[in-house]
């Protein structure tokens, strides 16, 4: 089972979230999400674990409690959704060539 593991501490590392989440049975992988620009953590991570009732038992355990410093929020994590192209707010507009438009050069734009 995937466990979705949120508000984790910047310092919190994946070797101390494996030994967190291994009192409630056996951890497959631990990743801690980090921002693709500056390589830093972006306060969530996955834990998985093969066994369902094991990763039932550490979430009702683990849910609210403080460790390194911050309250974690875990819970089942959800299915990947279909991203389409770009984002969920559909197709965007073909626009036009050249520069008209409300923001657009031209003299009516500009203050004297």
């Amino acid at each position: 089972m995937n466990i979705y593991v949120g508000n984790i501490s910047h310092s919190s590392t994946e070797d101390g979230m494996k030994q967190l989440f291994e009192q409630f049975g056996v951890v497959s992988t631990v990743k801690i999400i980090k921002d693709k620009f500056t390589g830093s953590s972006r306060g969530f991570a996955f834990v998985e674990m093969p066994s369902a009732d094991e990763a039932k038992k550490a979430i009702e355990n683990l849910n609210g409690v403080e460790f390194d410093g911050r309250t974690l929020r875990i819970n089942e994590a959800r299915p990947v959704e279909a991203r389409g192209d770009r984002d969920s707010r559909g197709p965007r507009p073909q626009r036009s060539g050249g520069f008209g438009g409300p923001r657009g050069g031209g003299d009516r734009n500009r203050r004297f």
